[in-house]
């Protein structure tokens, strides 16, 4: 099938919208309809808000256009919340950059929609063999991109506080239970010293809602999605061991564990010591260090009988499909692949190295380091969100239905409705084959 003929699985795209949108896209860099125009290479980013990540696009860029004089790579940067919109609407509109990022999760969707091509970047410097195998971007045993990054989920908390209330703090070889991690919120909770004993963020909204919180439905034993074949959710969504993790994540807000919407700054509530234990990402990890010094403790997810999980995969770099200047982008993209632009990353942004090799190089993430605990959370317990094209709507529904059961919705009927959604758009997309 022809990919001007596909459809992106996520109905959060309008149509109004979209054609706005395509307007918008023809009158900026990416004019050319081929992504390039000679041996000038358009490139986008999501990163017009995050002026610390786009220094080191630009600084790749610059580095680039300097090293050689066949091509030039040209920069246009969108703000997050309108990138993956704009995106869709030049491809409907065949006026996509030449290079582009892309989030991870959605990697499979845009290969399917005929967005990306296959890219070969086996002669780098750092080959794709030595990064964690969430930051490479793979789809029908090809591959569309890479990252030169991760994050990694974690609880932050204090350890006066859970030494206080006789709680264990737990390591990667020995992590909580969920009985211990139930006893330990009841206990913080009956001490009355937090507006809630757990902060989990719930007063975000989109890919936090999958990224968060599908590892603990993983964890419990159920997924989003049969990953044999990604061509039901029922069975699975829906399972015994699916609705089992429902019905513990809405007793968090019943037992007034978590606030059913968190404020607009979970991480500043747990600085102020509104909560005691809170769910977050590596992101995080340097801030509160800052602020709690040795008092910080970094623990690892909970195991809720089924191994510890976090979610894996975060922004990558890759080729549209109507470049018409490939052998230009794969070498601006063999470029980037250097060690020094690795470290860069890390430490602009403060996440989580690609490579082992970066790790070394930033402080607090060497071996040994006071926050390499996070990159072996990466190694040891990261799951890619479900590797098919079905996985933005996927994400879509799993939100809803975790939405209403914090409100209050029975869990079996919530994750049924959303299980017999997800099916009617596989089966209405014919499974997403080709």
């Amino acid at each position: 099938m022809e990919w001007k003929t596909r459809r992106l699985a996520s109905a959060s795209v309008a149509v109004a919208a979209a054609t706005a949108l395509v307007a918008g896209c023809a009158s900026g860099d990416g004019g050319s309809t081929s992504g390039a125009s000679g041996d000038t290479l358009t490139l986008w980013t999501h990163n017009a808000g995050n002026s610390a990540e786009l220094d080191v696009v630009k600084k790749i860029i610059s580095d680039f256009n300097s090293s050689q004089d066949t091509y030039k790579v040209k920069l246009q940067a969108f703000p997050q919340n309108d990138y993956n919109s704009s995106v869709v609407a030049a491809a409907s509109a065949r006026k996509l950059p030449c290079l582009l990022d892309v989030d991870g999760p959605n990697v499979a969707n845009w290969a399917w929609g005929g967005y990306l091509a296959p890219i070969d970047v086996a002669d780098s410097e750092v080959p794709l063999s030595d990064q964690l195998p969430s930051t490479v971007g793979r789809y029908q045993n090809k591959v569309y991109g890479f990252g030169f990054y991760d994050v990694a989920l974690t609880h932050f908390a204090r350890k006066s506080v859970l030494k206080e209330h006789g709680i264990r703090i737990p390591t990667i070889e020995k992590p909580w239970t969920r009985a211990e991690f139930d006893a330990a919120l009841a206990k913080l909770k009956e001490s009355g010293k937090f507006d809630y004993p757990l902060e989990m963020g719930t007063g975000g909204s989109g890919e936090w809602w999958s990224y968060a919180y599908s590892p603990q439905l993983q964890s419990f034993g159920g997924d989003l999605m049969d990953r044999d074949g990604y061509e039901a959710a029922s069975g699975t969504l829906d399972s015994e061991k699916s609705v089992e993790w429902a019905t513990w994540f809405r007793s968090l807000v019943s037992k007034g564990y978590i606030s059913k919407k968190s404020g607009a700054d979970p991480n500043k509530d747990f600085l102020a010591g509104k909560s005691a234990i809170q769910w977050d990402g590596s992101w995080n990890a340097a801030k509160n260090a800052d602020k709690l010094g040795d008092d910080l403790a970094i623990i690892p997810p909970v195991d809720f009988g089924n191994g510890p999980k976090i979610g894996g995969a975060s922004w990558q770099w890759a080729m549209s499909s109507s470049c018409s200047n490939k052998e230009g982008a794969q070498a601006w993209l063999k470029f980037s692949r250097q060690n020094k632009y690795f470290v860069d990353y890390a430490k602009a942004t403060g996440t989580l190295p690609a490579t082992d090799t970066a790790a070394q190089q930033i402080d607090g993430y060497e071996p040994g380091g006071k926050f390499n605990d996070l990159v072996e959370f990466a190694r040891k317990f990261a799951e890619v969100r479900p590797v098919t094209p079905a996985y933005p709507y996927v994400s879509t529904e799993f939100e809803k239905a975790a939405k209403d059961i914090l409100a209050g919705a029975d869990p079996k009927d919530a994750l049924g409705r959303a299980a017999k959604d997800i099916d009617t758009n596989l089966k209405t997309n014919n499974y997403y084959a080709g």
